[in-house]
Formats: C-alpha cells, sequence, structure tokens
C-alpha cells in the first residue's frame, strides 16, 4: 500500500490540510487514511517531496514530525535546518530539547480523508 501512488496522492491531501503554526504525526496521518501500521509509507511519500525544488512547500511536509516531535525528516530538505526553520517561522512551540511541544500544536486530521 505504501508504495502505491494513490496511496502518496492520499498522504499529500492530508497534509496538505495541516494548519500553519500546528504539526501532527506520520502516524496521525496514517490513521486518518484507515492505515493505521502506514507511519513508514508516510515518511517515504514525504521523503518524495520534501527535496524537491521548493522543498516540499506545496505539501508542507515540515509540520509532520515523530510521535515525539522529533524532526526525523529533516534530513530531506534541502538543508537539514530548513525543516526546523520554517516551523519556528510559523511559532510552532518547541521544548528545550529541540522537540515540537505537541501539546502546544497538536493538529490531528480528521479520520477516513
Amino acid at each position: 500500500m505504501a508504495d502505491d501512488p494513490s496511496f502518496y496522492e492520499r498522504v499529500y491531501d492530508v497534509v496538505r490540510q495541516v494548519p500553519a503554526g500546528r504539526a501532527t504525526t506520520y502516524g496521525h496521518v496514517a490513521r486518518a487514511l484507515g492505515a493505521p501500521r502506514a507511519s513508514r509509507g508516510v515518511g517515504w511519500a514525504l521523503k518524495a517531496v520534501a527535496g524537491l525544488e521548493g522543498g516540499g512547500l506545496s505539501v508542507p511536509c515540515h509540520r509532520v514530525v515523530n510521535r515525539e516531535g522529533r524532526l526525523t525528516g529533516r534530513r530531506h530538505f534541502p538543508s537539514p535546518t530548513v525543516m526546523e526553520e520554517r516551523l519556528r517561522s510559523e511559532n510552532v512551540p518547541f521544548l528545550p530539547d529541540g522537540r515540537v511541544d505537541l501539546e502546544g500544536c497538536l493538529w490531528i486530521p480528521p479520520t477516513e480523508c
């Protein structure tokens, strides 16, 4: 399923809904798609667009983090600091250890997007 182009498009549709200033997790996106075990597939889909020209701006990949708030996708952007810079520019809160404060900004997509 995760290698299916239509799965990737469905991932992008969900991620495009994440509001500026908020973040969600790979798992929340997967659950919204009715594929709760496909978190890794969500990551692969986002990796495919994060490094493109514009660095994934057509799909705001920077707003998707791991379940602990870690910026695990950062290495797939044009530079390793782009993801954090974009989140901070949207006033996404961070914890002192560099993780996104999910308690302060978690966006949970509607189920079955």
